[in-house]
């Protein structure tokens, strides 16, 4: 149901995680996601551990899935010395291009403990239906 559109895409995702780097609004970071379906919905799981529900954007062009988070720091007063700093912070964001038999227009969207989870129909054209064959018996010849 999703199609990969840069290949690439991933070998920057590791040297981003590798080099430490900080997603910025020009150049985010991607976020790490997993995508199935699960019966008659496609699902897709954002890992954003962190970032409040006011920071994430989510758009739909056409097929192209577009989310975008942004994680700041946290408010420190002036009597704090920060002593480790493991966790990224900045802008994250990932495109997916949707496939065409899934419903764009029924979305939905849930964050739960750093998760934001997205379940997208499948469209009711793409779903497998029989098709009854009628008999010749049953049909009208015309003939001219």
């Amino acid at each position: 149901m999703l199609m990969r559109t840069d290949p690439f895409r991933e070998m920057d995702r590791i040297v981003q995680q590798l080099s430490g780097a900080s997603g910025t609004w020009s150049k985010p970071s991607v976020m790490p996601m997993d995508a199935y379906r699960q019966g008659d919905e496609y699902v897709i799981a954002f890992d954003l551990p962190g970032v409040s529900t006011e920071a994430i954007d989510i758009d739909v062009e056409r097929n192209m899935l577009t989310v975008k988070a942004e994680r700041r720091p946290t408010g420190k007063s002036d009597g704090v010395q920060m002593e480790l700093s493991e966790r990224p912070l900045g802008v994250f964001s990932r495109q997916v291009m949707l496939a065409d038999t899934l419903d764009t227009e029924r979305i939905e969207a849930e964050y739960d403990a750093g998760v934001l989870t997205l379940r997208i129909p499948i469209a009711e054209r793409a779903k497998p239906r029989k098709i009854s064959i009628g008999s010749e018996s049953g049909r009208k010849l015309i003939s001219g």
